[in-house]
């Protein structure tokens, strides 16, 4: 690409990133709050066995490090698995959990229910491609479970659950949306056990990886979309988001991060994160 044209592409990108930032749902609770109430430990242990079993099976890094679905081979046996888990997940009380134990609840039930969706409807380029109608920009607003009897879509979990009630912006390492461009899908269950340790290892993860963060041949700064779209969750304005990423940024990424004036760009690969057409 010619230096002049990515020069003018650059801010455009970013604009389009802004728009995209407002139609966006904000992190609002849902009206009814029961299902975000939490317990004293020790809490309810759920079981995640079958959910840690199917992404052993069927995650694994490509070359490039971005962990990928083998969505084509999923056996019928590890089909069925994932059924299972998504139905006891359903069942469960999350009033009964502890905040970690909670937190993981959301964000297992949350990837199960994409990687879940992403199957019912294989072969598909992109999650984006998933869509309810015209006016639809993917399937985030569909209804796809009922826990303790409310009925909840991909939006509802991350939007009017995880975001507004757990204020931890490393959720957004954690959830994957089934994209290249997303932070990686672990080939294990989330535990409330583990839960400081894994948001620690995703956060530098993707923010030492070039989806996540990277400067360009000229120098610029460029950030993932996720930067924009949920800027709030990260700081107050752009120079405060560079801050929090620079602080989980290896050594010399974190220089040039304490460097630079400001975003040039930022980008996002929406192509699924699928084994059979990885590089």
């Amino acid at each position: 690409m010619k230096p002049l044209f990515l020069a003018m592409l650059l801010p455009l990108l970013a604009a389009c990133a802004s728009v995209e930032r407002l139609a966006l749902p904000a992190a609002k609770p849902l009206a009814d709050q029961t299902l975000t109430r939490t317990s004293l430990p020790p809490g309810e242990r759920i079981d995640h066995h079958d959910w840690s079993t199917f992404l052993h099976r069927n995650v694994a890094p490509d070359a490039g490090g971005v962990n990928r679905v083998a969505y084509a081979q999923v056996s019928q046996v590890d089909r069925t698995r994932l059924d299972r888990y998504l139905a006891d997940l359903q069942k469960v009380d999350p009033s009964r959990l502890t905040r970690d134990q909670q937190l993981a609840y959301w964000i297992n039930l949350y990837n199960a229910l994409t990687v879940d969706l992403i199957l019912d409807h294989y072969p598909v380029a992109s999650i984006r491609d998933i869509t309810d109608g015209p006016l639809s920009f993917g399937p985030w607003d569909r209804p796809l479970a009922q826990v303790v009897g409310q009925s909840l879509t991909l939006n509802d979990i991350e939007h009017r659950i995880i975001r507004p009630t757990f204020a931890e912006p490393r959720i957004h390492y954690a959830l994957n949306c089934a994209a290249v461009g997303c932070p990686n899908l672990m080939n294990r269950a989330w535990q409330a056990e583990m839960l400081e340790r894994d948001l620690v290892a995703a956060e530098r993860a993707y923010i030492n990886d070039p989806r996540g963060v990277r400067f360009d041949q000229r120098g610029r700064l460029i950030l993932s979309k996720i930067y924009i779209w949920f800027r709030e969750d990260f700081g107050a304005d752009e120079p405060a988001v560079i801050a929090d990423i620079a602080r989980a940024a290896d050594p010399d990424l974190r220089a040039r991060l304490h460097a630079a004036p400001r975003v040039s760009a930022y980008t996002y690969d929406w192509a699924l994160n699928d084994a059979a057409t990885a590089r």
